[in-house]
Parts: C-alpha cells; structure tokens; sequence
C-alpha cells in the first residue's frame, strides 16, 4: 500500500470532515457560495492570525483555545493547550461547545479554530463563532486558518500536541 504525503492526507481529512460533519443540506454549500454561518461571516475584527495568537499564548495573556472541527483531527495534532469542543457544522456538536462554556464568564478571551480546510470552506468556524455571540460572549476570535492546520500552523514551527 503506497503512502500519502501529508498534504493528501490533509486534503483527504478535509473532505471527510466535509462528508462526516455536514448535514446533507449543507453539503452543497461546501462546494461553492458561502452560507451566513461560514468563515467568511465572520468579522474582520474577530479573526486573529496565527502569528498573533502565538505570540499572546507565548507571552501569559492565554486564552481559552478551543477546536471546533473533528476529533479524528484534534488527537492527530492540536494547539498545545486547547480543548476539543466539537465540530461546529453539527447540532450534537453545537451542543458540546456550549456544555464545555456553561461555567464560563462571557467575558473569557476565546480564541476558536478547526483547520480541516480551506478558510473558504470551512463548515465548523462560522456555526461555533455565531452560537457563542448568541450566547453572549463577549471576547471571541477566530483563528485564520488559510489552507489547513498543517500548513498554516505546523509547518510555521509552532508547537502542536498530540492526542487528548
């Protein structure tokens, strides 16, 4: 069985995660225009760059990083610190976010990310993004992920965690 490169296998994780993840409903909207919860709906002033986000975890000024995309991914590499939150294309996963801040000040700095995809395609950063205004919090961001968790993270030289 020959082996895929890393950016296969990313490319491949991003359209399991698609197909995993979305309602059928959605799934035409990941093809192409953006819907009103995609990344792209999200806010200049709320999307931090991952320069920027290292810089903060490095400095003490930490905020409450949370993965919003599949778990398969998470346990393969995350932000050294972060918690799972559940994917944010899904109700179940909706849920898990809002379980996980249910003793949380509105006020905590909150930093999302999922990095399954593309920026563009993205189907987890917008829904996780909009359901914790809804709630109420106050200090959310969004981390940029152009291309994919490897690439615009790993591939920089920043640290990453793996497993739980």
């Amino acid at each position: 069985m020959q082996s895929l490169s890393k950016p296969a296998v990313l490319l491949c994780a991003c359209f399991l995660c698609a197909s995993l993840f979305l309602p059928r409903e959605s799934k035409a909207q990941f093809s192409g225009a953006a819907s009103a919860s995609s990344a792209l709906s999200i806010p200049k002033a709320d999307v931090i760059q991952p320069e920027a986000l290292q810089a903060s975890l490095q400095s003490g000024e930490k905020p409450l990083v949370l993965q919003v995309g599949s778990h398969v991914m998470f346990t393969q590499a995350h932000i050294p610190g972060a918690q799972y939150a559940g994917p944010g294309s899904q109700p179940s996963g909706l849920q898990l976010l809002e379980s996980r801040l249910a003793k949380t000040s509105k006020a905590q700095s909150i930093v999302l990310y999922c990095g399954c995809c593309p920026w563009n395609r993205c189907p987890n950063v917008g829904p996780a993004y909009h359901r914790l205004h809804d709630l109420g919090f106050t200090h959310v961001k969004v981390l940029y992920i152009a291309d994919n968790f490897g690439q615009d993270w790993v591939a920089k030289g920043y640290r990453a965690d793996k497993g739980e």
